[in-house]
Order: C-alpha cells, then structure tokens, then sequence
C-alpha cells in the first residue's frame, strides 16, 4: 500500500507563491492605462482621484490629443507611496 503525506501549509504557502507570481505578469501586460483603468486598477471614481493625487506633480500623466495615458508601473509605485503618504485615523 502506498501512502502519502503532505504539508498542508507548505502546499498553500507554494501556491501562494506561484500565484502571486503569475497575477504580477498578467497585471504587467499593460504598457499605459487609460482614465477608464486608472479607475478600475485603483477602485477610485474619477471625481476622488481629481481631488485627491490626480494634479499631484509626481503623479505620471501624460495628454495624448484629448486623450490622458499612464505609465502602468510608474502609476503603481507613484500610488503606492502616496497611500503610505496618508493619515491614518
């Protein structure tokens, strides 16, 4: 008879892992986001991110015709050290 054990948390963990991993490539695909998907990707309305970071120097913009586009990666570190930027109440 053959028997087998396995490590339940280090088979999560392992999963975990290579998850996360492939969830990075596919959220890197995107070269620019749109106003559309800067709104998706943040779970913002466009009127919070106007008030809140949208006019903010640092923040990665740039207008293409009418159109605004920006930098997926730049966006995602520029808003991720903004929101460390926040109080906290």
């Amino acid at each position: 008879m053959l028997s087998v054990q396995v490590d339940e948390s280090l088979l999560e963990q392992r999963f975990t892992e290579e998850l996360k991993k492939r969830l990075d490539i596919i959220e890197s695909r995107h070269t620019f986001w749109d106003m559309k998907e800067l709104c998706r990707q943040t779970n913002m309305s466009l009127n919070f991110i106007k008030d809140t970071f949208f006019y903010d120097e640092r923040f990665p913009k740039y207008r293409v015709g009418k159109k605004w586009l920006f930098p997926a990666k730049e966006c995602g570190e520029f808003l991720l050290k903004w929101l460390s930027e926040q109080p906290r109440n």
